[in-house]
């Protein structure tokens, strides 16, 4: 089971994440990412605390997010890895290349900054 909620915080949109997050789940995330590309949010925060379990789809639609929020000159922060999914950002060196933090509230003050 996979569910998104979005919400808005000072002027950040905010995405919270729970479940898993694979190629049986990411459809309706990925609708999500265009309809936030095509209302142009430009400043993303995804609460991944609640995510159990993600795969190659589910990163995808992640990095998806990232590129088109950045095209628009905006930017995306993650918040509360933990678990198989840390560890799969981990691996693929994700963590390198996006802004991680361990809450929402910091990655909202970096958002809001």
């Amino acid at each position: 089971m996979f569910q998104f909620e979005r919400t808005e915080r000072e002027g950040v949109t905010v995405l919270a994440l729970n479940g898993n997050l694979d190629a049986a789940t990411a459809s309706g995330l990925k609708s999500e990412v265009v309809a936030l590309s095509e209302a142009g949010k430009t400043r993303v925060a995804v609460d991944l605390s609640k995510v159990t379990l993600i795969d190659s789809t589910g990163v995808g639609v992640l990095i998806s997010l990232f590129k088109r929020t950045r095209a628009q000159g905006g930017m995306v922060h993650f918040a509360g890895l933990n678990g198989q999914p840390k560890e799969i950002f981990r691996l693929l060196r994700l963590d390198r290349s996006l802004d991680l933090h361990p809450s929402l509230d910091e990655a909202l003050a970096k958002l809001k900054g």
